[in-house]
């Protein structure tokens, strides 16, 4: 690995540096809740302020990462601070500067870096703000890279404000030196409140010169709210140790109010105190954050809160609210019309459907996006089942309601999941994996209704999930095994056939049936492999039996839903009666009412999707006929109806 390079002006540099106290503990809680929401704008897991030290690089704050400092020839932060712009590593791995860099190869495994010089007044990059993730991206975009400027500047601002802590607790003149070059207004008075220093920032910002307001009391010249408010904390004595902040206002000489940030600390030379004030103007501070502060919380195709302001409120009302119902809310068959009508439409069915869902609901409940087509509802102080139910009932038969985009009559329906607090959970996480279970039963019993959460969902969930973590096993050390049911003709008591059952010979367990584990493992991302190995043994033995003179025998085989999605059965089970030299004539393969259910309701949506375009309309049509000609789905029908 290469030494990390340097700048011409390093002692000038680090000269700078020194003045923020590297030497001393850097935790500030202002930097970790820039770092959260930097992390919640650019959704990367990794987000530091570092440090550029001679030879090491050292966390102001971190978050995602538990060191506190590398040497500097692995930092990628030292490169950083040499650009005048923003240095973005798109992919570390195939970076020549970086493919063999500890962090790279090892923990944490950067793959995505992005880091903004940390500027001084002075022009000296002290180090970075950076984002880090584990998995390549592409490069910034021009408003990202804005996002990043901002956020820089706001961690100056905070850097800026420790530089000035430390001076101020040092000594009067170090203060004042370090305050004539500071951005910040700065005051100084003496234990009568005579005003003894004014920097030029203050000149700017109030609109008296020094020479003007030096010498005068500092109840001559600002509004009786400063005086009240440094009047207080000066009383504080915990305050002025620990160099409290307050928010006000403050008037300029021309009569304009300015939001400020006020912190006061004191000295006693020769028994004789005196005070210093620093005025920050927080004007653009205040915007930045409540402009990033959106961007980190709210979606920006429909304006709801997204799940990171979803999941904090959901935390805060469970401090503040006796009852909650959450609520979660999917469209269904919104893929098919996506894919269909593009994805410019989609997103205007989106955005139609979020103020439908905000219609429905009352005023002060928050409704957020999850992403895709899955949304969100809080209604705090709702505990009654029935109010529950007649507020999902009114989400669904809104956004039942046709839609008109671009000229094309739209119709979608949702499946809605409910939970209730505390009664179906305690903890923000509880809730909204028991409302997602919900849905999941909604979705599975028809769509386009309503659920309420039971225990029953967590205990077949939480057997499924553990059986889903065992089926890697169980397949990779041949725990399954295939039974095989004869069939036999009752007239002539021949076999004519059997039926191929799959059976898991499970370490523990024993040998266990169907039942136990089967519908964990069609949902499961096991099932088709699995499947696919039941139709090869099943029909390897058929062919056995065929061989050693079994006549006009049929090996029967159950499919799996899974083995349909895939789109490639068809030419698996030729390959197999290939391998197997099994007579195409001997196999028979069933598949279940559920099956067919989902395949109906997957031809519906499709048909649905194209139907809502003229331009599709013959292809709808044409895959309508197709469904009604497949016999089997045919006969299905006639049955049920």
């Amino acid at each position: 690995m290469s030494q990390a390079p340097r700048l011409k002006d390093e002692a000038k540099r680090l000269a700078a540096l020194s003045e923020y106290g590297i030497d001393q503990e850097l935790c500030d809680p202002g930097l970790n809740n820039l770092l959260n929401l930097a992390a919640n704008v650019f959704n990367v897991p990794i987000v530091l302020v570092s440090l550029i030290e001679e030879q090491r690089q050292l966390l102001a704050a971190g978050l995602g990462i538990s060191v506190c400092e590398t040497s500097r020839e692995a930092s990628f932060c030292a490169h950083a601070i040499l650009r005048r712009k923003i240095m973005v590593i798109p992919d570390a791995r195939l970076d020549a500067r970086f493919k063999d860099n500890p962090m790279v190869i090892g923990t944490p495994h950067i793959r995505f870096y992005a880091g903004i010089p940390l500027r001084t007044l002075s022009g000296y990059a002290i180090g970075t703000l950076c984002i880090i993730d584990l998995k390549p991206r592409r490069t910034l975009s021009a408003r990202d890279e804005h996002n990043m400027q901002d956020l820089a500047a706001l961690v100056m601002d905070r850097l800026e404000m420790r530089r000035l802590e430390l001076a101020r607790n040092a000594s009067q003149v170090r203060f004042e030196n370090i305050a004539n070059t500071s951005p910040d207004s700065i005051i100084c008075l003496n234990y009568k409140g005579i005003i003894t220093f004014w920097n030029a920032s203050a000149e700017k910002m109030l609109e008296y010169s020094r020479a003007q307001i030096t010498g005068n009391n500092i109840d001559t010249i600002v509004p009786k709210a400063f005086i009240e408010k440094f009047n207080a904390v000066v009383s504080d004595k915990e305050a002025l140790i620990k160099g409290v902040t307050v928010e006000l206002n403050v008037q300029s000489r021309s009569g304009a109010l300015i939001p400020v940030e006020l912190s006061v600390s004191m000295w006693a030379d020769d028994f004789t105190v005196s005070y210093g004030a620093i005025l920050r103007d927080i004007t653009e501070r205040r915007r930045n954050e409540e402009r990033l502060f959106l961007l980190a919380h709210m979606d920006p195709l429909t304006g709801l809160a997204n799940r990171t302001l979803l999941t904090s409120s959901l935390e805060q009302a469970l401090k503040d609210e006796p009852a909650i119902c959450v609520m979660m809310v999917d469209l269904d068959g919104f893929k098919d019309v996506n894919d269909s009508l593009g994805h410019a439409r989609g997103d205007e069915i989106l955005v139609s459907v979020a103020k439908k869902i905000q219609s429905s609901v009352r005023a002060g409940d928050l409704v957020a996006r999850m992403g895709g087509d899955e949304f969100a509802v809080l209604l705090p102080g709702v505990s009654d089942f029935k109010l529950a139910a007649e507020t999902a009932e009114r989400i669904i038969q809104e956004i039942s309601q046709a839609m008109i985009v671009e000229e094309h009559q739209i119709n979608i329906s949702a499946s809605v999941g409910i939970v209730l607090y505390p009664m179906h959970g305690i903890t923000a996480q509880d809730l909204l994996t028991s409302a997602d279970l919900a849905l999941y039963q909604a979705k599975a019993e028809g769509r386009n209704c309503h659920r309420f959460f039971t225990r029953e969902m967590r205990e077949t969930f939480q057997a499924k999930h553990a059986f889903q973590l065992e089926f890697i096993r169980a397949y990779e050390q041949s725990e399954f095994e295939v039974f095989y049911q004869p069939q036999v003709n009752l007239i002539t008591n021949e076999i004519i056939g059997a039926e191929a059952l799959l059976r898991w010979r499970h370490p523990q367990k024993g040998l266990l049936g169907p039942g136990a584990f089967l519908a964990a493992l069609e949902r499961g991302p096991w099932a088709e492999r699995i499947g696919d190995w039941v139709v090869e043994t099943a029909c390897r033995q058929a062919a056995e039996w065929c061989g050693a003179g079994a006549k006009n025998f049929r090996i029967s085989i159950n499919l799996f839903s899974a083995q349909f999605r895939s789109g490639t059965l068809a030419q698996k089970i030729e390959q197999v009666l290939a391998r197997t030299g099994l007579d195409a004539g001997s196999l028979e393969l069933e598949i279940t009412e559920n099956i067919i259910l989902l395949t109906c309701i997957t031809v519906c949506d499709c048909f649905m999707a194209m139907a809502c375009t003229s331009a599709d309309w013959s292809r709808a049509r044409k895959l309508f006929f197709i469904f009604l000609a497949w016999p089997t789905l045919r006969v299905w029908c006639r049955k049920i109806m």
